[in-house]
């Protein structure tokens, strides 16, 4: 994870870009790739556009997670951990329905 990031970093660093990466752009990124992800979907079944779309599918999923692990560096947080921690969260929330 940290030799993904830093790869990031230096892909940004070599093209000026860090101006542009503050949490609150970072996190505006999120969503219209996110939305261009959904762009893919439009219009078609899920196993039409992943017949028809799957590159540009697995392209904007590529997006969004470069942005989710940018932001995460931004916050000084590792993605990861903070999944986990949220899936416990969930745990909590969402508990297992017991058998009658």
């Amino acid at each position: 994870m940290k030799e993904i990031i830093q790869d990031l970093q230096q892909f940004s660093n070599n093209r000026g870009w860090n101006g542009n990466h503050d949490a609150r752009s970072l996190a505006i990124s999120i969503s219209l790739e996110a939305s261009e992800l959904l762009e893919c979907f439009q219009w078609r079944s899920g196993e039409e556009a992943i017949t028809h779309d799957k590159q540009a599918i697995i392209d904007e999923m590529a997006d969004v997670f470069i942005y989710l692990l940018q932001l995460s560096d931004v916050l000084g947080e590792d993605l990861i951990m903070s999944a986990r921690d949220k899936m416990k969260k969930n745990a909590i929330k969402y508990p297992v329905p017991s058998k009658i």
